[in-house]
């Protein structure tokens, strides 16, 4: 009976530490947003232990939930989408190399800045005498990361034909084997470019400068003070100082006085410039929108044209080829279907750039119109096969050749089975088409949001990118319903 009582006793002490453990509090979270893909030295994963995030941020972020009291917690954004991410409440405060710009400003809280870069050229190293500045580059291609102050400057740059991306390391990948003619971005990413890739050169002088910024949450109105004055004063007793020095080539004497800018008043830095209305970024943008959509038209047609053709040759194959044959244009066909479009546009773009390089457009096309051709081969190869077997024979019966057969029984017949998923697949191709932007081709999707960050909304860009969708594939369905109808109606004799 005592030993009962003691296990009572013991069991009734564990379940009240328990219970009291649950109770206590928790330490309090500070979600933090930013985007590891942009790598060194704002935001990336230590390479030695891929679950652990290294970079100046990532340390302003712990001294910031430091002096909150809180843990800080990463939340993966992808870095166009943080402004509006922000808006949502996905995170407390957002960091990541994070630019300084009017528009940012008007739409959600933004900090004091704390870091302050130089927007520099970046050339080819046989180029550095030939290119010196913006001026120079007129009718050439210069890369940048959509959504930037740099993509700003030079959609505004009469002549140079921008070409923006959605990272910071393949724009010059790309200019080291000649896709492009020079790189304008922050001086922090051309220092680490220049040391990764061979050949290239950055003038030192500065084409525009700018800072990066702490965005936060407006669901919490009283945090933007707090950011501030946490930054201010790891401003002034030096442990800003000391985390920016962490990372080689970070620190430089820039900085000084602009500490010493930011800790000598309490307000907010004044507005450098100011924000265009609505209505002036609207008919700004609306030009490069509409030629964004003929990019996207003409890259889907000629895609479709390669998918229909490139379509009709594996049917045919698999209907009437050998067994080797079939075997291989079916496991093409699952290939195709089985992987991501995207990655079959980096291996089409990217992955075999050491062997063959290719235009971005023509890398489109090709990416494009590889994938869906497996999808429309599938259409027709089950369109080709509905042709009932009754009228193959009496065909044959009548003495004509299979070639004939499938001329003049089997395609017209399979062609009106086939235009209704034809054409579907032809609306798909054209949204999907937004794709290509990942590989520098600059289409309807990309420019409206490039067009969407410069107005601080996506209202008025996601609407007038919807009416230019459908204006391109409303039509195409009107035709088809027209021959559908027109096929399906009884024919006199």
């Amino acid at each position: 009976m005592r030993r009962i009582a003691f296990a009572g006793i013991l069991i009734a002490l564990i379940g009240v530490s328990a219970h009291l453990a649950a109770q206590a509090p928790a330490q309090p979270v500070l979600r933090w947003g930013g985007d590891p893909a942009g790598g060194a030295p704002f935001v990336q994963a230590d390479s030695r232990n891929p679950n652990r995030l290294v970079g100046f941020d990532v340390d302003i972020a712990a001294l910031i939930a430091s002096e909150l009291g809180r843990r800080p917690e990463f939340v993966q954004i992808t870095f166009q989408s943080l402004d509006q991410s922000a808006l949502r409440g996905d995170f407390d405060i957002g960091l990541s190399g994070i630019e300084n710009t009017p528009a940012r400003r008007q739409m959600v809280p933004t900090s004091i800045p704390y870091y302050e870069f130089k927007e520099v050229l970046t050339v080819r190293a046989a180029d550095r005498d030939r290119f010196k500045s913006l001026a120079d580059l007129a009718g050439r291609k210069v890369a940048t990361l959509s959504g930037t102050i740099a993509a700003d400057i030079l959609g505004r740059t009469a002549g140079v034909t921008s070409t923006p991306y959605d990272d910071d390391v393949h724009p010059y990948s790309d200019l080291a084997i000649g896709r492009v003619d020079a790189v304008l971005l922050d001086h922090l990413l051309a220092d680490r470019a220049v040391r990764r890739e061979k050949g290239l050169y950055t003038h030192p002088a500065a084409v525009a400068t700018s800072q990066y910024v702490v965005i936060v949450s407006p669901k919490d109105p009283a945090m933007l003070d707090r950011v501030n004055g946490i930054l201010r004063s790891a401003m002034r007793d030096g442990r800003l100082e000391a985390i920016l020095r962490k990372q080689p080539g970070v620190w430089n004497d820039e900085q000084p006085r602009l500490f010493q800018a930011m800790t000598g008043s309490n307000t907010q830095q004044e507005e450098t410039s100011a924000r265009a209305s609505w209505f002036e970024t609207t008919r700004a943008f609306f030009p490069k929108l509409l030629r964004a959509a003929w990019t996207t038209l003409w890259l889907s047609c000629l895609a479709m044209v390669g998918a229909v053709v490139v379509g009709i040759g594996i049917a045919v194959g698999r209907v009437y080829g050998s067994r080797s044959t079939r075997l291989v244009l079916t496991t093409y066909v699952e290939i195709m279907r089985g992987t991501p479009i995207l990655l079959q546009l980096f291996v089409i773009y990217y992955g075999i750039a050491s062997v063959i390089t290719l235009d971005a457009y023509i890398a489109a096309v090709l990416g494009l119109g590889l994938n869906y051709a497996a999808y429309e081969s599938e259409i027709y190869r089950s369109a080709l096969e509905a042709v009932s077997k009754n009228q193959l024979d009496a065909a044959r019966v009548l003495g004509l050749t299979e070639g004939q057969v499938l001329r003049l029984v089997r395609t017209p017949q399979a062609l009106r089975t086939a235009l209704a998923p034809m054409t579907n697949d032809f609306v798909a191709l054209l949204k999907d088409s937004s794709l290509v932007s990942v590989i520098a081709v600059p289409e309807l999707a990309k420019q409206t949001q490039i067009f969407a960050t410069n107005m601080g909304s996506w209202i008025i860009p996601g609407l007038m990118c919807a009416t230019l969708y459908l204006a391109m594939s409303l039509p195409v369905a009107y035709v088809a319903r027209r021959l559908e109808a027109r096929w399906k109606a009884p024919t006199t004799a």
